[in-house]
């Protein structure tokens, strides 16, 4: 039973990853391509976008339409490759996939790239505020179980060896606890570290960008 369980868990989740079409029936019957080509140019997709969109419409029969794709895949383009959109797309912590012509990266990729920067930095406040945040959860529900294991110690009618099993889980939970402290101390300095390096990346992009 366990092994059905496990099997049909592993089918389910590949399904749904096989399910995730660029596009839906209604979109693929509609053909509007040149629509299509558009968004997909201003959100800064690679032309293999358009492969996808055929694998997804092939099984209602539709193929697309390149020409009229391309053409406005151009024009989308021309909105994403920016330099303020390079520094939202950085920002955001996007991936880039290439898409810009080389005079439009020079304006983009260094915008994009100080993007990237505050990105790092600020999701290392997160991660480390993530880490803190769990060990303090961890102290509190080691201290809440080492109160209720010596209350318990001081209970009545207690064998020696149950108040041996108690003393020694009593030994254990103290020994967690030690642990997430130094999780918490190790994850506060990170946090202290973090926060020190997002400030300095914004005074250091503050002139050019509204951070």
């Amino acid at each position: 039973m366990k092994r059905l369980l496990i099997a049909s868990s592993l089918f389910a989740g590949v399904w749904l990853l096989g399910s995730c079409a660029t596009m839906s029936e209604d979109e693929c019957l509609a053909g509007a391509w040149g629509e299509k080509g558009y968004a997909d140019g201003a959100a800064g997709y690679p032309m293999s976008r358009l492969d996808d969109h055929a694998e997804a419409c092939a099984k209602f029969q539709v193929t697309p339409d390149p020409a009229a794709y391309n053409s406005a895949r151009e024009e989308g383009l021309r909105t994403y490759c920016t330099f303020d959109r390079g520094w939202a797309e950085g920002r955001s912590g996007n991936t880039y996939h290439g898409v810009c012509r080389p005079d439009e990266e020079a304006a983009f990729m260094p915008a994009y790239q100080d993007g990237l920067r505050l990105h790092a930095v600020e999701e290392a406040v997160e991660s480390a505020t993530s880490a803190l945040d769990s060990a303090v959860a961890r102290i509190r529900d080691r201290e809440d179980k080492l109160d209720a294991k010596q209350r318990e110690l001081r209970g009545e009618g207690l064998t020696d060896e149950q108040r041996r099993q108690i003393r020694d889980r009593i030994q254990e939970v103290r020994g967690e606890i030690r642990d997430a402290r130094r999780d918490a101390d190790s994850a506060n300095a990170a946090l202290e570290q973090a926060e020190w390096d997002v400030r300095r990346v914004r005074r250091e992009l503050g002139g050019r960008y509204p951070v």
